[in-house]
């Protein structure tokens, strides 16, 4: 292979919220990086998962999905993805096959619209929940969208990240698409997330599961402390993760915490597990819940939880 022709640069997936995006990411990289669940809002950094191809190097950069926001916290979220979408050499927007095209589509890709020299494509995401006339139907729709906002679409794709089933065909349209240039990160990395961040991640992601219906939003994570505990033996790592589990509001916390904390036990025992599978590493994980007194609309707060 001529090394001239090594292809590197960064594609982002856009969308309204629990579009498939997250799904996406980790099925093109091949491993999790990225939290999901089936809650919308649910990513709330911008990840970069990194796919090596003897050919190029892709960096995918996922956001948290683009909303009328209700507070400050959705303010800053939306500005994080509008400065992806003009350092980023391809956008691909996300739109789920098995729920018809709405307001928060044609409001994304109006607003996208206005990114004038970025290439630009479409994905049917979850083509695997609709039948092939409704899969149909969908790109026609999205083709029509593209029309009425003056969006030009390089490609329109229909994928499904659980089955996988063309997601090989998007990685190479994607590549396609990136400028030559050397590869950006090292052999073997998939992601450049710093491992604090990932561990927060993943607990918010296992304590979203215990309180879907809830307290979807309200949920905030910060490890305080992360290391390698001293005194082991090489071949017996232990990893101590200490970190915090942040709510709005003291009525949350019992939620949380559930009866005589038995949830706040199965949190705990989810993401020990996701934790130890990321880093291959015996945990520790010591895990406190406080109140952050409605912190999505406190500047001061949300500079204190990261955002």
């Amino acid at each position: 292979m001529d090394e001239a022709a090594h292809r590197s640069g960064f594609a982002s997936f856009v969308g309204r919220p629990n579009a498939g995006k997250s799904t996406l990411t980790n099925a093109l990289v091949g491993t999790k990086v990225a939290i999901t669940s089936d809650k919308p809002q649910t990513t709330r950094t911008v990840v970069r998962g990194i796919v090596h191809r003897p050919d190029a190097q892709l960096i995918l950069v996922d956001t948290p999905g683009l909303h009328r926001p209700r507070t400050l916290l959705g303010e800053r979220l939306n500005d994080l993805v509008r400065t992806t979408w003009a350092e980023v050499d391809v956008v691909a927007v996300c739109f789920p096959a098995n729920e018809k095209i709405g307001p928060g589509d044609r409001f994304i890709v109006a607003e996208l619209a206005k990114v004038r020299r970025t290439t630009k494509i479409a994905v049917a995401t979850k083509t695997d929940l609709a039948t092939p006339e409704r899969i149909g139907t969908h790109l026609l729709d999205i083709a029509e969208l593209g029309r009425v906002t003056s969006t030009e679409w390089a490609e329109i794709v229909p994928v499904s990240a659980q089955s996988g089933d063309q997601v090989g065909l998007l990685a190479d349209l994607l590549v396609g698409m990136l400028p030559e240039g050397p590869q950006l990160y090292p052999d073997g990395e998939l992601t450049d997330s710093p491992e604090e961040m990932i561990a927060a991640e993943l607990i918010r992601e296992a304590a979203l599961e215990g309180v879907r219906d809830e307290l979807p939003h309200s949920i905030a994570v910060v490890v305080e402390e992360m290391g390698l505990r001293e005194g082991r033996s090489e071949d017996k790592p232990l990893l101590d993760i200490h970190a915090n589990l942040f709510v709005e509001r003291s009525s949350q916390k019992g939620i949380v915490i559930g009866h005589r904390g038995s949830r706040l036990r199965e949190v705990g025992t989810a993401a020990r597990h996701q934790i130890e599978a990321m880093f291959g590493t015996p945990v520790y994980l010591d895990l406190r819940v406080k109140v952050a007194k409605d912190w999505q609309k406190d500047p001061r707060q949300l500079r204190r939880l990261g955002f």
